[in-house]
């Protein structure tokens, strides 16, 4: 079992409070906690949005790719990734050299998570158009080939239908071995999983058995169908975690998320989002209770959850929790 933590960087509102001159601190503090020695964080995480959800308010969100670099320099064990980077928001051979970067500035530590991409309002506001999703997929599928041919030979040239390069150069390259490890985001079964089949290291779906369960079969089948390994692909979930000691305890921290998102995106939207969010989410709690949720995912082969603590910025006593009581009863 490894475990991965996200950053808090504004998209699902939760710098709100924090003056913009702390935002950085507060970050800076996550990243630096789940770096200690001794620690069970495999990782930290950041999402790659411009605007926040549940719906686009003025707060701030932070780019990834910049706070990639910031947490680079800022911590020495914990890897670094993206849930997950966009393809369509920036040229490939770019992110490849954006990547390979801040691989060397961290002293290889960076996973590559990318996708096909979803938040319409965010393509359209800032000027991509929202191309239609199998075109979004042709965009990811082109991308990760660019990738991989600048992080292991030092060079792209590459014709498609959506990208092409010229003799585009990457140096230095990535220091990791064989390049940046590359989990592909999404359950899309016709394409995602197959592009995840034929080029990732690990993958990241569905977060509840049944889904996971659905999902890795149609990975295995398609992994089946190219003549790859199903078993090197580690495949991890996201979970949006409220723990606490009582249910009484659970239900304030509910209650407090909610009143945050109301005076920001009105009642209706923030009810919404609480019941999406963190109702339906297995990892709401207590430590007992989320352990007995997370043991069957676990015997499923999820084996790299990666949480989202929404108080965290200004409060770690649920993280602190969830390390306490819960991942070692689940690495036991």
């Amino acid at each position: 079992m490894r475990f991965g933590l996200f950053v808090p960087q504004g998209w699902r509102l939760d710098l709100v409070g924090v003056e913009p001159a702390d935002h950085w601190g507060a970050m800076r503090s996550v990243a630096e906690l789940a770096d200690r020695e001794g620690t069970p964080w495999e990782s930290v995480w950041v999402y790659d949005h411009f605007h926040p959800v549940p719906s686009p308010t003025d707060d701030a969100v932070h780019e990834a790719w910049t706070l990639m670099a910031a947490l680079a320099a800022a911590t020495s064990r914990v890897r670094l990734g993206q849930m997950c980077t966009c393809m369509g928001y920036r040229n490939p051979a770019y992110l490849a050299k954006v990547a390979a970067t801040v691989d060397v500035v961290s002293g290889g530590r960076v996973e590559m998570g990318i996708g096909a991409g979803w938040y319409e309002h965010e393509w359209r506001a800032y000027g991509y158009g929202f191309p239609r999703a199998g075109e979004r997929l042709a965009q990811l599928a082109e991308g990760v080939e660019i990738f991989k041919q600048l992080w292991t030979t030092g060079e792209s040239t590459f014709s498609g239908e959506q990208y092409t390069t010229d003799g585009a150069l990457c140096r230095p390259l990535p220091l990791q071995d064989g390049g940046i490890p590359l989990w592909i985001a999404g359950g899309g079964e016709k394409k995602t999983l197959r592009i995840a089949a034929q080029h990732a290291q690990y993958t990241n779906f569905s977060g509840d058995l049944e889904g996971f369960q659905h999902k890795s079969e149609v990975l295995k089948g398609h992994c089946e169908d190219l003549g790859t390994s199903y078993e090197a692909i580690t495949r991890s979930a996201n979970y949006n975690v409220i723990v606490a000691e009582t249910e009484k305890e659970v239900a304030d921290r509910r209650a407090w998320i909610l009143d945050r998102l109301t005076q920001r995106v009105g009642a209706e939207v923030a009810q919404a989002e609480v019941e999406k969010s963190y109702d339906a989410s297995i990892t709401v709690g207590t430590p007992e209770q989320i352990v007995d949720n997370l043991k069957p995912l676990v015997a499923a082969g999820m084996t790299y959850p990666i949480v989202y603590f929404p108080e965290i910025a200004s409060d770690t006593s649920g993280v602190e929790l969830f390390e306490r009581s819960v991942i070692p009863a689940l690495t036991a």
